[in-house]
């Protein structure tokens, strides 16, 4: 598109837009989604000429309405809300914990300990990702960056069976970036805007966005410099998502505090940093074969607790698995 081309900009000619392409900045959105001080450092330029292009960038984007104005009515922003896109997680406790849906702009990190159902959930998720809007997807592809070597395609395969979809079609739609460490995690975040663009991505997961972090950075010394790095890389995450209108999931470990005598002990991993920059902040524990999710921080739900399930459908409401079990019964 024309209007976010670099060279739309006013001062901003040939040399300029190498310098920019070389850095791996591509378009209007990717000068608002890194910043003045990260162009300036990737850059060479001076902090005042990177600024001046970041406002520039975001003027731009604010005139073509793509982007809202500093000062706005409460109204608008409720109005503009109601635009905002939500998918699906095609179960009736799920949707309700999420009033409707992962949403995009939005950035929902779901913690828990191994085998809780967090890389199901995004599975199940990348496939719902590419239903028509009417049946609750946003038609859109997905980002995978998988930093645990935990993606699995047979997964996306029994999933889009089971939800009447082409599994071939499916695999085509989700593009993933193997992350092998925390600067090549950074990286393909911040090279993430050209994919988006040009593979209509509407789904970003990042599973785990903390697990190379925590094992690079060990012990106290090192506690400061993960901190930061962990924070750069979530801002980012979050920005992305606001800038190119997507939604994103961002799986996260968990520990055991050994200071809690009454109540749950597990703990996410990465402290406020992760905390203040994810907009959902969700719980899942098991509970013998069935799964609890619990909302602990959002800007607008409540604090509750729902039951899931794992199937081959991937995540699935509790009496779905016992209406299964007597239509199977019944058939024999």
């Amino acid at each position: 598109m024309d209007e976010v081309r670099l060279d739309s900009l006013d001062g901003v000619g040939p040399v300029t837009t190498k310098k920019l392409n070389d850095a791996g900045i591509h378009n209007i959105m990717d000068l608002l989604v890194r910043g003045p001080v990260d162009i300036a450092e990737i850059t060479g330029m001076e902090f005042d000429t990177a600024a001046k292009l970041v406002t520039k960038a975001r003027e731009s984007l604010t005139e073509s309405g793509q982007l809202q104005k500093e000062f706005v009515s409460a109204t608008e922003i409720y109005k503009r809300r109601q635009d905002i896109g939500k998918i699906s997680t095609n179960t009736n406790a799920l949707d309700m914990l999420f009033d409707g849906g992962i949403e995009t702009q939005a950035v929902t990190e779901v913690y828990g300990e191994f085998g809780s159902g967090k890389t199901q959930f995004c599975h199940t998720m990348c496939v719902n990702v590419q239903k028509p809007k009417e049946e609750g997807g946003l038609d859109g592809g997905v980002l995978y960056i998988d930093t645990e070597n935990t993606f699995r395609p047979e997964r996306i395969v029994s999933i889009a069976k089971a939800k009447g979809l082409d599994p071939a079609k499916a695999l085509d739609r989700i593009i993933v970036a193997k992350a092998y460490n925390s600067s090549h995690q950074e990286l393909i975040m911040q090279e993430a805007g050209t994919v988006i663009e040009e593979n209509k991505i509407k789904l970003i997961v990042v599973d785990s966005a903390v697990g190379l972090f925590r094992a690079e950075y060990l012990g106290r010394g090192t506690l400061s410099i993960r901190q930061q790095r962990l924070n750069k890389f979530m801002h980012l995450l979050t920005r992305t998502a606001e800038t190119y209108n997507v939604a994103a999931i961002a799986t996260n470990q968990v520990m055991s505090s050994p200071d809690t005598f009454f109540g749950d002990p597990t703990r996410p991993i990465g402290g406020n940093v992760v905390a203040h920059s994810s907009t959902y902040r969700v719980y899942f524990k098991k509970s013998g074969k069935k799964r609890i999710a619990r909302m602990v921080d959002s800007p607008h739900h409540p604090e509750q607790e729902v039951i899931f399930i794992l199937t081959e459908a991937g995540v699935s409401d509790p009496e779905e698995e016992t209406k299964k079990k007597k239509k199977d019964e019944s058939e024999e």
